[in-house]
């Protein structure tokens, strides 16, 4: 905003507080929930002109002309709209604008977005595009620029790479509110020189740098990590993890999402330890569309925080005005105060955040569930719906695993395990048979093969390996392009010509994930942007991504969460062992073994 345009918006407040001019809108008799003081204030009113908040009191009648509309609250408590401080879009499966429509009636009205899911794909072009889409919403969606494009070089064959000069461009664009969460957390205690030139712009630029210290290791490594700078962190999930980092100056991310629900065990620093609960923020960081549909979003967190023994307005202070001052937008956001945007909650129940009413950016936005705002229309060009190249029509030769010349009817293989609702696997030592010289998947031992293929170049390049702990007990094949975070396709089955017709029918479909049983198609969504994310309705996702999870249970998957256990087997940074389309790779050492023990091929 120009300083002309600041000083023609505070004096039309100020005009409006002084009752020379009429508010656009009014809110009469509410309970203020004034996060800034503490405090809840009955009788209250609030008084909007255009976007902004002009008045806060206990009569507004001097605000009211002929053209304002009054909204009684009729004693219902006044939230500030809640943020999320620190979300991936593509774990939605949806655009940011269709991310964005989903939320709003559950009463979130700005979010703080780290597009490195599609920065993996199509690097700065990507990063622009959401940035983009972002500008264009009727809530805040400010912009992180992702930090780790690629997580793992050498291991893996990037869509993309970004790096010092990126970041630095980056943090010139409006809309972009700081670095992505650095999940290099050993090459900043290792002093990376790349790593901490990412951050180095960013401190030039006076932005944010986000945390990611996947670790349970609060010693040195936690200590070097937090010296380099990064000023938050949502990886913690233990008491002890929110005292430390509150206690060295980060603070402390609470995330409660479709996966990962950290709320419980950290909220203790607080309600047992008596650490300031000014420190401690709330997010979600990774909501599938299901979630968005059926339970809400920062609502759900809030609500979630509340059970645990935080005093409601603690609570909503974690959602509201201890994100805004993190990340420096506290005097457009956070509170409800002359000023700042009109992001107003009405609620009847305060315990349990009931959202009837929400008033984004001074304008009616929902009402009871209902969204009432026209959301935006963004064309997307043609490259972005181009992402996925295979280089050849694959066939069953090429999920085949040979064993070595010299083997018997028996080899030792590395087979990831599978370890239900953790992140981490475990590296597995399995005997396997050879039939004909290969080795095959074994389904009364729950070995099934895993496949890495290589999207982005063309190359036609398929990484096979073997996995445990899917439970598959029929002939069948899942194949998905959302695989973190280098997106490449990843397939996992028990035949070969399954895993193939899998890979190639996804391929047609642009992308998305897709569930082949006993060599029929029983489940599919299509993602058709980027290979992640569609432009279709959030419950319209849902329900076919609910296919893809029918699908994994009738193929005998028993898992609470398959698809997000899928999703990271190629994730080459946590340990112990991973997938890329370079090879298996041993997360602990850093480095490539081959699937078959002895076997010369990596």
């Amino acid at each position: 905003m120009t300083p002309s345009n600041n000083a023609h918006l505070t004096r039309t407040l100020v005009d409006v507080a002084m009752g020379r001019k009429s508010a656009d809108r009014v809110i009469k008799n509410g309970q203020w929930i004034s996060v800034q003081s503490g405090e809840i204030i009955a009788h209250t009113d609030i008084a909007i002109v255009e976007e902004r908040i002009a008045y806060v009191g206990p009569d507004a009648a001097h605000t009211i002309g002929e053209g304002t509309q009054v909204i009684d609250a009729e004693g219902r408590y006044m939230s500030p709209g809640l943020l999320d401080g620190h979300m991936h879009v593509e774990s939605g499966m949806l655009t940011v604008t269709e991310f964005t429509r989903a939320v709003i009636p559950h009463g979130t009205t700005g979010m703080f977005i780290d597009p490195h899911e599609i920065a993996n794909v199509f690097g700065l072009n990507g990063v622009r595009l959401m940035v983009d889409e972002a500008t264009l919403q009727p809530i805040h969606v400010w912009v992180q620029m992702p930090s780790c494009v690629p997580s793992a070089p050498g291991l893996e064959t990037p869509g993309a790479s970004l790096g010092p000069d990126e970041v630095a461009k980056a943090m010139t664009w409006e809309g972009i509110v700081g670095l992505g969460e650095m999940m290099n957390f050993p090459g900043v205690f290792n002093s990376d020189e790349k790593m901490h030139a990412e951050m180095g712009e960013t401190r030039h630029a006076g932005k944010v740098i986000g945390g990611h210290y996947a670790s349970p290791d609060l010693g040195l490594p936690f200590h070097g990590y937090v010296a380099g700078g990064p000023e938050d962190d949502h990886e913690g999930t233990r008491l002890e993890d929110a005292i430390t980092r509150a206690r060295q100056g980060m603070k402390v991310m609470m995330r409660f999402g479709s996966a990962w629900h950290d709320v419980a065990e950290q909220v203790r620093a607080v309600t047992e330890a008596g650490l300031d609960p000014r420190r401690f923020i709330l997010c979600t960081d990774d909501s599938h569309s299901h979630t968005l549909v059926g339970e809400g979003h920062m609502d759900r967190a809030v609500r979630r925080a509340i059970s645990q023994g935080l005093a409601p307005i603690t609570a909503l202070q974690m959602a509201t005005l201890n994100t805004a001052e993190h990340f420096g937008v506290s005097r457009q956001v956070g509170m409800i105060a002359p000023g700042r945007y009109a992001d107003i909650l009405l609620l009847s129940n305060l315990p349990q955040l009931e959202v009837e009413t929400v008033i984004a950016k001074g304008r009616l936005a929902a009402q009871n569930g209902r969204l009432l705002l026209k959301m935006p229309l963004f064309d997307y060009p043609e490259w972005v719906t181009q992402s996925v190249h295979l280089g050849h029509e694959l066939t069953a030769q090429d999920f085949c695993i040979q064993a070595p010349e010299s083997a018997g009817s028996e080899v030792t293989a590395n087979v990831i395990g599978v370890i239900e609702n953790q992140a981490p696997t475990r590296h597995l030592k399995m005997d396997v048979q050879v039939v004909d010289g290969q080795v095959h998947a074994d389904i009364p031992r729950d070995i099934a093969k895993i496949a890495l293929v290589e999207r982005h170049e063309g190359s036609g390049r398929v990484q096979v390996g073997l996995v445990h702990g899917f439970g598959f007990n029929v002939p069948c094949a899942i194949a998905s392009t959302v695989a973190h975070d280098s997106h490449h396709m990843i397939v996992v089955g028990t035949t070969e010509q399954d895993m193939a017709r899998a890979a190639n029918e996804l391929a047609r479909l642009g992308g998305g994930q897709i569930v082949i049983r006993q060599g029929e198609v029983i489940g599919q969504v299509a993602l058709p942007i980027a290979g992640l994310m569609s432009n279709e309705r959030a419950e319209v996702v849902s329900r076919k991504a609910a296919t893809v999870l029918y699908g994994f249970r009738a193929c005998g998957c028993r898992m609470n969460n398959p698809n997000m256990q899928l999703s990271l087997l190629g994730l080459v940074v946590i340990p112990e062992l991973r997938i890329s389309d370079l090879g298996l790779v041993d997360v602990t050492q850093f480095d490539f073994i081959p699937v078959i023990e002895n076997s010369p091929n990596l």
